[in-house]
């Protein structure tokens, strides 16, 4: 489903994502872990064709992120912690609007917010509130609908739980974790080690760009040395010759950094 072959990416002299390469099959939650500044998000911007890579190649849905760019813009959706909506729209408005963009028609629209309706519990509450009076949970519910109205057989998730209490985060979690079939998959960027356990079947793990480790979570704790997987990181990322040093606390990856 999806295929990074060494792809590479610069900002004024600083590398962000260096030679990375990995794979996606359908049916997979596929992990991005790492902390902030790790290159994950400038890794899925290349994957959604929103910037293009210094080097290396990458497919997405069978397409090319380069020379088949709108073909894998019509394959995706996009989920983030910072992900904003039009205030003076309903969520219905919302997802009208978005899904005439993808070219659906009306009845098409009514049937997949039906659908959407049951998967991620919108009530009418929030489709026919307007965006401006949402709570956090609500605006990202609309957000996540708004991203998957086309049914799209790839979606990516980054940091898309941030900022959220603990109930939306949980309509997240449980939405990633049902979404991915034999002809979908998901991308799951995060810092939250707990998330990666939780969610994905194979993970890889990103520090200053450069991919660290990558395997099932049982796999890349063995290969760190066993115990947690937040000890398997640090021991991962400190064998492959960087010191990731500093104070932890209960919030995952972010603690060292």
């Amino acid at each position: 489903m999806i295929s990074a072959n060494g792809i590479g990416k610069s900002f004024d002299g600083v590398r962000a994502v260096d030679a990375l390469s990995f794979h996606v099959a359908a049916g997979e939650v596929y992990g991005l872990l790492g902390p902030n500044g790790a290159g994950k998000t400038t890794t899925l911007r290349i994957l959604a064709t929103l910037l293009l890579p210094d080097t290396g190649s990458a497919e997405v849905a069978g397409f090319d992120t380069v020379r088949q760019a709108e073909r894998v813009r019509r394959s995706i959706g996009v989920v983030n912690g910072g992900m904003g909506l039009y205030d003076r729209l309903t969520g219905r408005e919302t997802l009208h609007y978005f899904g005439r963009l993808y070219g659906m028609r009306p009845g098409a629209i009514e049937a997949r917010i039906a659908a959407l309706d049951e998967m991620l519990e919108l009530g009418e509450d929030i489709l026919s509130r307007r965006a401006a009076g949402y709570s956090s949970g609500m605006k990202q519910k609309i957000v996540i609908a708004r991203a998957v109205l086309h049914d799209p057989p790839v979606i990516f998730f980054d940091e898309a739980t941030s900022g959220l209490d603990v109930v939306a985060r949980r309509a997240v979690l449980d939405f990633v974790r049902r979404y991915p079939g034999e002809e979908r998959a998901v991308v799951y960027s995060t810092h939250v080690m707990t998330e990666v356990e939780e969610l994905c079947d194979r993970a890889c793990i990103i520090y200053r760009g450069r991919k660290i480790a990558e395997g099932g979570i049982g796999e890349l704790i063995e290969a760190g040395g066993g115990g947690t997987l937040e000890d398997a990181f640090f021991r991962l990322v400190e064998g492959n010759g960087v010191r990731a040093a500093g104070p932890r606390d209960a919030s995952g990856v972010e603690r060292a950094l």
